[in-house]
């Protein structure tokens, strides 16, 4: 892999300081570290951690544990906020984008009971602790003979009231006792008919800020003039013939962005590009994205991109793929380190073609139809 002295800089992760919140960070810090990256951890404070009495609802606005880390990653205190996904508010929030979602751990919710292996055994009157109302309601309509009461706390706290004695049992996020090896104290995993998990729940999520360039422009509504602000300038270079299935969204989102085409297609015996077409428009003081819904050996992605820089100096590049693997992208971070890599899904490995595992096959024979 590419050695941390290959990248311009350390990338910052802003994350709260809880056991559970570090353990989320470093496992990404981790993958990150795998890919090259230099990684810094920065512990952020949130409001949801300061206060500690009473329902997390009553402390007032949605994003109690992610709008402090918000506000550093958006300050440039912090490069990408690592948090639950479950705990992220459904609004986005403007200048920061949902960069990536790593594979998800177990969504369901779990009892930990001092004495008893079920939900249904707990005798009544039994003292169940859950910070969430979405359990509270759910385990009323179950049980309506416990006590369900409010909950603060760490994980760890949690599990040491339920221990001293507060609570006869108390319900927790699987994924979490999952990461903090406490998967043993579980007594029951509770069916979905039962208690049905959180939207995103034991999935992460990665926040990033949007820096695509834009310009400020006067704006003439019906009742007044106003500023905004449209895009800059962008050049969409899909890499023929894959990249075309891409060429539609980006149009579509960007109407007024250029559009290059670059034409490469794999010798199968040496696994190198070869190129057959190409026709840019002017690149310099550009923004750059190059296209291409498969990294897999990495060479025509290589190829694309120095063909973008031999046709002028562009403000920035890009490379946005869907499905990559380690290899494509080790391959590009060699031969391009200025330029960021943008991808829905790292895949685990090529096979002796070539090809991405698991992957889809060939891209451009699924959009086409083709064999």
């Amino acid at each position: 892999m590419t050695s941390p002295t290959t990248r311009e800089r350390t990338i910052r992760l802003g994350t709260r300081a809880s056991k559970l919140a570090r353990w989320q960070a470093d496992w990404v810090a981790t993958r990150l570290r795998q890919l090259g990256h230099a990684v810094e951890i920065v512990e952020i404070t949130t409001s949801g951690d300061t206060h500690q009495l009473g329902p997390v609802a009553d402390i007032g606005a949605p994003g109690v544990f992610t709008k402090e880390i918000q506000r550093a990653v958006l300050a440039g205190e912090a490069d990408l906020a690592v948090h639950s996904l479950k705990d992220l508010p459904t609004d986005p929030v403007a200048g920061l984008m949902l960069a990536a979602v790593p594979q998800r751990e177990s969504p369901a919710d779990v009892l930990l009971a001092r004495s008893v292996g079920s939900l249904d055994k707990l005798p009544n009157g039994s003292r169940v602790g859950t910070g969430s109302l979405r359990r509270q309601a759910q385990l009323r309509h179950v049980r309506r003979d416990l006590q369900i009461e409010n909950i603060r706390g760490n994980v760890d706290t949690r599990v040491r009231k339920l221990d001293d004695g507060e609570f006869d049992a108390i319900v927790l996020a699987e994924a979490g006792l999952k990461r903090l090896s406490l998967a043993a104290r579980v007594s029951q995993v509770l069916p979905f008919d039962v208690m049905l998990p959180a939207v995103g729940q034991g999935a992460l999520a990665l926040e990033a800020i949007r820096d695509l360039p834009t310009t400020e422009i006067q704006v003439d509504t019906p009742l007044e003039r106003t500023t905004g602000r449209t895009l800059g300038d962008l050049v969409a270079v899909p890499i023929l013939r894959a990249g075309l299935g891409m060429l539609e969204a980006v149009t579509e989102l960007f109407p007024e962005v250029a559009v290059g085409y670059i034409g490469l297609e794999r010798d199968e015996a040496s696994l190198q590009p070869q190129s057959y077409y190409r026709k840019l428009p002017p690149v310099d003081g550009q923004h750059v994205l190059v296209l291409d819904p498969m990294l897999a050996t990495g060479g025509s992605g290589s190829a694309a991109c120095s063909a973008v820089k031999d046709a002028g100096a562009p403000a920035t590049i890009r490379f946005v793929c869907v499905v990559s693997a380690p290899e494509g992208v080790e391959r590009l971070q060699h031969d391009h380190p200025d330029i960021p890599i943008f991808t829905a899904a790292l895949d685990r490995e090529l096979n002796e073609h070539g090809y991405i595992l698991p992957g889809l096959g060939d891209f451009g024979d699924r959009l086409f139809g083709t064999d």
